[in-house]
């Protein structure tokens, strides 16, 4: 009872000490409030250190990759060297994470580090490869033998009456031929087993020569390029067949028909299942369209071509320069815009793009350049290349010579 007045008592005069508190709240503390300020002043110190921290680790990384990617290397380094048997007798052509080694006796496809996926032995005197996308043709160029290849192994094997000129293959294995013998030439389409798809009538005071054919993705749409001679004049005929359900009703399968005259196309590919291009002399026409392509672009070129090239994303030019010496490299993406010009010095016979590289070659001599117009390397290999690619890593690249495999790295 009496602790009960006592704490009663306690309450009034808390009351009287400060009105605004309410009974039993906790006197104010000043001490605690320096804590929290001291706790949040920690708190706003730590993050500022860590953005710094994280600020200066962004700039070393962006330095780093400067330094990497903006200069131009002179020397490789060799890092691993796969042997193969008859290396220096074979041609080599990359295909997917792999690279395709083919000779007159077979051909075989070998990973990242020079072992054998699969091979295919035959008997070819010429033989020669096209690929699109996840399958590839070998064909002997002269002969009547064509094999149609994809990651797993042999698709099919085709054979021809006629001898076989060029040869173009689809994504999914639908091979074009052009045949020649004794009349005029024939385009022969077949599916990977050898069955006859489509027969095109052509001829030279018609149509004209064949100098390239292309096959879409898909294999759908066939692009050709004639060249005839009408009146003393030189005249481009480019050609698009449907073997779809546009070109049913068409005559001999062709959707559009367009002439140029003064112009020599040997150049005529698709780069994806839409965009297709025809390198002429004097200027290249890009086309659009699955079903029915048509002209979106002309690029008016002021110099000559030396070589064409392409990917899945650009169209790639090397000019020969007037009136001082060497090239000019240039790229051009799918709408017609050139991306890219740089001049060199060198004679290549070999020049390709792989993904944001283009890759220049010929005997021991090398030169490469990014996407970005930076001069990556500039340099010498110790054999002849006879094919080359890059790999994943800083500056790792996989080179083909007489010796088998080589993967090497650019290095100052």
């Amino acid at each position: 009872m009496r602790q009960k007045i006592r704490d009663r008592f306690r309450i009034l005069r808390d009351r009287e000490q400060d009105p605004g508190q309410q009974p039993g709240e906790l006197e104010h503390d000043p001490t605690m409030q320096e804590l929290d300020a001291q706790v949040k002043d920690y708190r706003k110190r730590t993050r500022r250190r860590m953005i710094i921290a994280a600020a200066a680790v962004v700039l070393v990384l962006v330095g780093v990759f400067l330094v990497i990617n903006l200069q131009t290397y002179t020397s490789v380094r060799i890092i691993d060297v796969y042997e193969a048997e008859d290396a220096g007798n074979s041609s080599y052509r990359e295909f997917g994470d792999g690279v395709l080694k083919y000779s007159r006796d077979g051909i075989v496809l070998m990973d990242s580090k020079g072992e054998e996926v699969w091979n295919q032995s035959y008997q070819m005197q010429n033989p020669m490869v096209s690929a699109f996308g996840d399958a590839a043709v070998v064909a002997d160029k002269g002969g009547n033998s064509m094999i149609v290849v994809d990651q797993e192994g042999v698709k099919g094997e085709i054979e021809t009456t006629l001898p076989i000129e060029k040869v173009a293959v689809s994504s999914q294995g639908i091979v074009a031929a052009v045949l020649h013998g004794d009349g005029d030439p024939q385009i022969v389409c077949y599916d990977a087993a050898g069955n006859i798809l489509a027969e095109l009538d052509t001829t030279v005071t018609g149509n004209g020569y064949p100098l390239d054919i292309s096959l879409s993705e898909n294999g759908q749409l066939l692009l050709v390029s004639y060249m005839t001679v009408q009146n003393g004049r030189t005249v481009s005929n480019i050609y698009y067949y449907n073997f779809g359900e546009a070109g049913a009703q068409a005559e001999n399968y062709e959707v559009l028909t367009d002439t140029y005259e003064d112009v020599i196309a040997p150049t005529a590919f698709f780069m994806d299942g839409d965009t297709s291009a025809v390198v002429g002399n004097d200027r290249v026409l890009i086309y659009r369209g699955q079903d029915t392509p048509t002209l979106q672009n002309t690029i008016e070129l002021d110099k000559q071509i030396k070589s064409a090239f392409y990917s899945p994303s650009y169209i790639g030019l090397v000019l020969k320069n007037e009136g001082e010496a060497g090239y000019e490299l240039r790229l051009y993406n799918k709408s017609g815009s050139m991306v890219m010009s740089e001049k060199f010095t060198g004679d290549y016979s070999n020049v390709k793009i792989c993904g944001m590289q283009v890759i220049m070659y010929g005997g021991t001599q090398c030169s490469v350049f990014t996407r970005a117009g930076v001069h990556k390397f500039e340099g010498e290999m110790d054999e002849a290349i006879l094919e080359m690619f890059p790999v994943f890593g800083v500056n790792k690249y996989i080179v083909m010579n007489a010796n088998g495999m080589e993967v090497v790295r650019f290095v100052k």
